[in-house]
């Protein structure tokens, strides 16, 4: 295992530097990262160094380590904190113990009660570790949590949210029958039971939310004699994924379906309907199969309860379908927003070879371009884009679909999601240089304010702290704390030089309410302390403002 990372924090360099100096950090398997004196350093030391250990002084000047102690716990939970202080004081080690303080020391430390201490800790950590890295242990969990991510997987296929390349993958692992010729999807619902009906079934009378529970059981106790299928429960239905070898089969599937209503209405007392979709030949299609059993199990209205309905024997031959849906507009999107031209063009051949290798009726193909083309408008709608820009002057999309060929409708198709993507990545970009200048000009009204933090200018530009904190440093190649520091100081660099206030004036009107600390921060930025600064000759004065942001 490689070495743990070390931040020690306290406000005396001599007691800092002898601790790092006395332990032999690297055969404790430690290593000592970085150091601070005070807990506003020390918590800008971890943002950027991440240690394993933070091992701190209580009694500093500015942030003190009980504090620093409750901003680590909140932002970084893993890190183990060891707190020594000259205090003798129980309400100190209480408040250790509330934050989940490793270790509370008290002043002097020996080195020999110090190694003993990372001794115990390493071990402590060496533990975690391997726990994290326990294969057994994490193939455990996964088997335990097994039933939850095939239930999640198979939603995922109804809805049509599971990527063609995850399917294959996972549907092994989920125990699906991948040499399966055909799929189908039906649904078995328990519509309300009378009231007699209820008297005579005892404890379902009072136990209604048990009843889909009951015709799952059913489902799986006689189905089974008639067909290979999974099983699950979602949104009040029994949900039936069956699998066959010949197109023929779904015959059985409506007998064994007929036989679930009738023997689970009885259980039930109440009427029990199935409704079965169509026969696809993949996975990946399983989503039409499953709207098509809903629309199945309506005609119950119709054709009475108490009975499987299969969608082929009420409408029209639906076998070949041509539908956009959900997971292709996803896969378009991504690819408009994230991917290059290349992935463009990969996801709009797909699409194009999906559907030119059947023999699609030309309504069906004219309504799927209808659909992709508002999904496209639906993109440029929401960044706001200049839709003259994207499909040229005098757009008119039907004419366009209508009166072209395939070939020529697919190459304008990729070209728009070019442009699209190009005028969404320049929005994005123009978005993030705003967010940016519109922040430092809040930095620029605010500065003085001694309660101005990131939450307060998020809440603000109505972005979260972490989207902006990624994108301010991007753009300006500082944390928000450094360039509020630096406001700061430029604007009492100002005021030394333009009035006679004192420092203490100074430090308020910058939004220190600490002088002390703002002495300390001008002194680490500029190698002066404030009233050495005012009092320097010229020369000095002039190196100092070099350093200062344009």
């Amino acid at each position: 295992m490689g070495q743990y990372r070390v931040i020690v924090v306290d406000d005396e360099e001599e007691i800092r530097e002898g601790i790092i100096r006395k332990i032999d950090w690297n055969a404790l398997g430690y290593e000592v990262v970085g150091s601070a004196e005070n807990g506003v350093e020390a918590l800008e030391l971890a943002e950027h160094l991440h240690p394993d250990v933070i091992m701190t002084d209580i009694k500093m000047s500015f942030m003190d380590g009980l504090q620093l102690c409750e901003h680590i716990a909140e932002k970084m939970p893993s890190v183990k904190m060891i707190i020594f202080s000259g205090f003798d004081d129980f309400e100190y080690a209480q408040k250790a113990i509330k934050l989940n303080v490793t270790e509370y020391l008290l002043k002097p430390v020996n080195a020999q009660e110090l190694t003993q201490t990372l001794k115990k800790l390493k071990s402590q950590l060496d533990q975690e570790l391997a726990d994290q890295r326990d294969i057994e242990k994490l193939r455990r969990n996964y088997e335990e949590s097994l039933p939850v991510l095939r239930e999640q997987f198979l939603v995922g296929l109804l809805e049509g949210r599971v990527p063609r390349q995850r399917v294959q993958a996972q549907a092994g692992m989920f125990q699906l029958k991948l040499d399966a010729k055909y799929w189908a999807v039906a649904l078995v619902h328990a519509e309300g039971g009378t009231s007699q009906a209820l008297d005579n079934v005892g404890p379902l009378r009072s136990a209604q939310e048990l009843v889909p529970l009951s015709v799952a059981k059913t489902v799986e106790e006689m189905l089974g004699r008639f067909c290979h299928f999974t099983s699950f429960l979602y949104m009040d239905n029994v949900v039936i994924l069956a699998d066959f070898q010949g197109e023929n089969s779904v015959a059985a599937l409506i007998t064994g379906l007929n036989e679930v209503c009738k023997s689970a209405g009885r259980i039930w007392g109440g009427d029990i309907s199935a409704g079965i979709g169509g026969l696809c030949t993949n996975l990946n299609e399983i989503s039409r199969s499953y709207q098509e059993a809903q629309s199945a199990r309506d005609y119950s209205a119709i054709m009475g309860e108490g009975r499987a309905i299969y969608i082929k024997d009420v409408e029209p031959d639906t076998s070949v379908q041509l539908q956009f849906g959900e997971q292709e507009e996803r896969a378009l999107i991504n690819a408009i927003k994230l991917g290059g031209e290349e992935e463009i063009t990969k996801v709009i051949n797909e699409m194009f070879s999906h559907f030119e290798s059947q023999l699609i009726p030309v309504a069906q193909y004219q309504v799927y371009l209808v659909e992709l083309v508002t999904a496209l408008l639906r993109v440029v709608r929401t960044y706001e884009l200049n839709t003259d820009e994207v499909f040229g002057e005098e757009f008119n999309y039907f004419a366009t679909i209508f009166s072209h060929s395939p070939s020529k409708i697919r190459q304008w198709l990729i070209e728009s999601c070019i442009r699209i993507s190009a005028q969404v990545k320049r929005e994005r970009l123009d978005s993030t240089k705003l967010l940016a200048r519109n922040a430092k000009q809040y930095i620029e009204e605010h500065y003085m304010d001694p309660e101005i933090s990131v939450e307060k200018l998020c809440a603000v530009l109505h972005v979260s702290p972490a989207y902006f904190s990624t994108v301010f440093k991007r753009e300006t190649e500082m944390s928000f704390v450094s360039y509020l520091t630096e406001v700061r100081l430029q604007n009492a660099l100002n005021l030394l030089n333009t009035t006679d206030d004192k420092t203490y004036v100074i430090a308020g009107k910058v939004g220190y309410t600490e002088p002390n600390y703002f002495s300390y921060v001008f002194k680490k930025r500029f190698g002066v302390s404030p009233s050495k600064y005012r009092q320097s000759a010229p020369p000095v004065r002039e190196d100092v403002d070099k350093g200062r942001l344009e």
